[in-house]
């Protein structure tokens, strides 16, 4: 894709991708979902991880899978209300983007 793809884009991305499972995911299973959308690698998701987590927007825990911890993310209430906010600004910002394009 030639367009770049912000932080705030991105972690729109991925708290709509954790949210599709409200007992959470993890990441492997995030990292394939995103894709599906932009290119991204795993050396640049699991910062974005991070950064959710520290911003209390998702929360983190492990559970045992084949003998190993596999690390889930679930979104937070606090991450639910920041998702919705970029819903909305998300809707604003394309439909204005499309208008545009339309014209040309």
């Amino acid at each position: 894709m030639v367009f770049n793809t912000g932080a705030a884009l991105l972690d729109a991305i991925v708290l709509a991708v954790v949210s599709r499972d409200k007992d959470g995911t993890y990441g492997y299973k995030i990292t394939q979902e995103v894709r599906e959308a932009i290119d991204i690698s795993e050396s640049t998701l699991y910062p974005v991880l991070r950064r959710l987590q520290k911003d209390e927007c998702l929360e983190v825990y492990d559970k045992e899978y084949g003998g190993r911890n596999r690390r889930y993310y679930k979104v937070t209430s606090k991450g639910d209300a920041q998702l919705n906010l970029y819903k909305g600004e998300w809707r604003q910002y394309s439909s204005k983007i499309s208008m545009i394009l339309q014209e040309v």
